[in-house]
């Protein structure tokens, strides 16, 4: 049978290796659990049990919110995104049969595409509902 200590230790090393190897935090309170479990392994096992399960369940519900909050990753809006919604007009005709049209918005230029194939002259006010590659696609107001 293997000493207590030694236990620990391979959990230890198995949790660390498995946290290393995978990318979102899925093992690192087992292996916080284990360290704790190894630093009282020369008292009974029951009292390591309860370590490493205490540990690891504290360390999992106090530190995975604060830990999964600063490494999601956040979505910032490019410039290109912040027209999405906006009010645009039309410079040029937006006719989707003929590949014609560009608007203006934010002192920006875009070419434009009818979002529902309606033609929309010139001068005329638009909202820009999304975008793909270099095309804007807008609908009258």
């Amino acid at each position: 049978m293997i000493p207590p200590s030694v236990f620990w230790l391979i959990a230890l090393i198995v949790f660390a290796v498995g946290e290393a190897l995978t990318v979102g935090l899925t093992s690192i309170w087992f292996a916080i659990g284990a360290l704790g479990a190894l630093l009282v392994s020369k008292g009974p096992v029951a009292l390591q049990i309860v370590v490493f399960l205490v540990l690891s369940g504290l360390s999992l519900l106090l530190v995975r919110p604060l830990a999964k909050k600063l490494l999601s990753p956040r979505y910032v809006r490019t410039n290109a995104d912040r027209v999405i919604d906006k009010t645009a007009v039309v410079t040029e005709t937006v006719d989707n049969l003929n590949g014609t049209g560009q608007v203006s918005v934010a002192g920006q230029v875009w070419t434009a595409r009818s979002e529902h194939d309606v033609v929309l002259a010139a001068g005329r006010q638009v909202r820009i509902l999304r975008i793909e590659g270099v095309k804007v696609f807008v609908e009258a107001l």
